[in-house]
């Protein structure tokens, strides 16, 4: 079956990279530190630039960032910062740079405080994912309610690049928002 059609009608650059993105990770429930950390992170970078920038960039960015070891990437140094300036494979923004340090280092408070960064994040939907049942995919939101008050709150503990439009895009990355529409084979609601 050719479902390219019925998916959520998005701008895919005919990549299959984006595609797979569609299909098997977005609005899918993430629960891993590790991996709520790794779209935290490219979030932030993708601020102002498109995601299948980042996408694109994902496996460079492993690299780059210890496979997203939060532990790892809070103690980096300035030689680390060095070298991800020069690394071409990702975005070689100093303050997005400094930003993904600093959030490890917050990201790390985070799972000290509530056990997991898991538990905290998802504690904002008492542990549920959002089902939006968009028809329509001009009704899906930039931002929400919920992504300002999220954003608020990691804004207070000190993270960066987590306005409420990356918040809402991060909550729909991980799952904690489900907007795939009713009629996409991927929603996680209906049979393909």
């Amino acid at each position: 079956m050719n479902n390219k059609m019925l998916r959520c009608p998005w701008n895919y650059h005919d990549e299959e990279i984006y595609i797979k993105y569609h299909d098997e990770e977005w609005g899918r429930p993430t629960y891993d530190d590790r991996s709520l950390f790794e779209i935290l992170i490219l979030e932030g970078a993708q601020a102002g630039l498109s995601w299948i920038t980042i996408l694109k960039r994902r496996e460079a960015y492993r690299r780059a960032f210890d496979n997203f070891d939060v532990e790892k990437v809070a103690a980096y140094t300035e030689e680390d910062k060095k070298r991800l300036l020069a690394d071409s494979g990702i975005i070689r923004n100093r303050l997005k740079i400094n930003s993904a340090i600093r959030n490890a280092k917050i990201f790390i408070n985070i799972q000290k405080e509530f056990g997991s960064f898991s538990q905290y994040i998802w504690a904002f939907v008492d542990g549920k994912p959002i089902v939006s049942h968009l028809t329509d995919i001009t009704k899906m939101p930039a931002k929400t309610e919920l992504a300002e008050k999220i954003s608020k709150d990691l804004k207070k503990r000190g993270m960066n690049f987590v306005g409420p439009v990356v918040i809402y895009s991060y909550m729909q990355s991980v799952g904690i928002v489900n907007d795939h529409l009713e009629t996409c084979p991927f929603n996680g609601r209906t049979q393909i």
